[in-house]
């Protein structure tokens, strides 16, 4: 049997994509952080333990700050929230311009390879996938 809201939760699904809707609502229309540009492998940690309800901030915010209390990468912020990296960048921007994340952006060596921190960490992630 087939209940209502299965044939609504239906219109907003595709097959391919996954929820149509869901991340341009999260953002609220916004495709480009406020601030900084988030590389896949840039590692993000919290500044704080939690958020207060009064934050004016979403679940998504808050579900990365508490994620970033040990510190991952964007790919796996976006990994564990399932959601698009467009849209996990566009909610760290928030968060960094409130000083709620702190970010670190791979660096290159002299070589213009990354520091072996940056593939540790892509390997990690990776696995956590």
């Amino acid at each position: 049997m087939t209940g209502r809201g299965d044939s609504a939760e239906q219109e907003w699904v595709d097959d391919h994509a996954g929820p149509v809707v869901r991340p341009y609502a999260v953002t609220g229309g916004r495709a480009r952080p406020v601030t900084g540009t988030f590389d896949l492998i840039s590692l993000v940690t919290a500044t704080r333990a939690e958020v207060g309800s009064d934050s004016g901030l979403g679940p998504e915010h808050v579900a990365i700050v508490g994620l970033c209390q040990r510190i991952l990468s964007v790919a796996e912020i976006a990994a564990h929230l399932d959601l698009p990296v467009g849209t996990v960048r566009v909610l760290l921007g928030d968060l960094a311009a409130r000083s709620l994340v702190q970010v670190r952006e791979p660096r290159a060596t002299a070589a213009g390879l990354p520091d072996e921190h940056v593939f540790e960490a892509v390997i990690n992630g990776l696995r956590a996938l």
